[in-house]
């Protein structure tokens, strides 16, 4: 598997393949809320989510592929806006629909925690919704363990933080 950050704005045959990894997730969308209509994802949504996700001066946009395949994207902050708070965050890991229960969600994971130790990083936090049991139980198989409970920043959604040594 390779781990790959989007360097640029994505071609219309990026996007469409970008758009197929988050169109195969419409349980998270559901609960999420992030797109109206979570089974008619949109490409110009998807485009606004990623303008949106990188906004941030330390962002990267992460595509997973097997074999040629984009498999499943990984969002990540090296530093949270929050100056208090020392650690990279991952703020959106999806795995393709077609491609769950197939263990590339783990190998994602694993390739960013390596990215983050290999740049001398300590530890990793990310934030699950409250309401997504199937999330919840994937982060705790990975070793990382509930640190704190509060809203989300940009929503204001209730979620679980999570911490992993690294």
């Amino acid at each position: 598997m390779t781990l790959d950050p989007l360097t640029a704005a994505p071609d219309d045959a990026l996007l469409a393949e970008i758009t197929g990894v988050y169109a195969s997730n419409p349980d998270f969308h559901r609960i999420s809320g992030d797109f109206p209509d979570p089974h008619d994802v949109r490409p110009e949504q998807v485009a606004a989510s990623l303008n949106a996700e990188l906004v941030q001066p330390t962002a990267e946009f992460l595509l997973a592929r097997e074999d040629g395949v984009l498999v499943g994207v990984a969002a990540t902050l090296g530093e949270h806006p929050d100056p208090i708070d020392p650690y990279p965050w991952l703020g959106l890991l999806l795995v393709h629909g077609d491609h769950r229960r197939q263990g590339h969600g783990r190998r994602i994971v694993a390739l960013v925690e390596e990215r983050f130790r290999a740049a001398g990083r300590d530890g990793l936090r990310l934030a699950v919704l409250d309401g997504n049991t199937a999330a919840l139980a994937f982060w705790r198989a990975q070793g990382y363990r509930v640190i704190d409970h509060r809203p989300d920043r940009q929503q204001f959604r209730p979620c679980s933080v999570f911490h992993k040594e690294l």
